[in-house]
């Protein structure tokens, strides 16, 4: 299964990829919606394949799970070749 992010939430106070929550997202395959957190969200994309995206009107740009040595697994947008903060442009809820 495939899904695009629509909207991202924040920890209170954050600003960064590190502080995404929960997100929004949509089903490419049936057009279904939900929100999972950010652990949940990991767990889809490490464990499950699944592939997740974030799109803009010029782009397609897939999400990955960065795990830093030490902290917590975070989920951030890979495009040619290196990390980039397409799901911070995202509308908040």
């Amino acid at each position: 299964m495939a899904v695009r992010v629509v909207a991202v939430h924040l920890s209170q106070g954050g600003y960064l990829n590190e502080h995404i929550t929960d997100v929004k997202w949509t089903s490419y395959g049936d057009g279904s919606t939900g929100q999972s957190t950010k652990a949940d969200m990991v767990r889809f994309i490490d464990v499950e394949d699944g592939k997740v995206y974030v799109e803009t009107s010029t782009s397609k740009v897939e999400v990955g799970v960065v795990k830093p040595q030490g902290g917590t697994p975070y989920l951030r947008t890979f495009a040619n070749g290196t990390w980039t903060d397409n799901l911070l442009s995202l509308p908040r809820f």
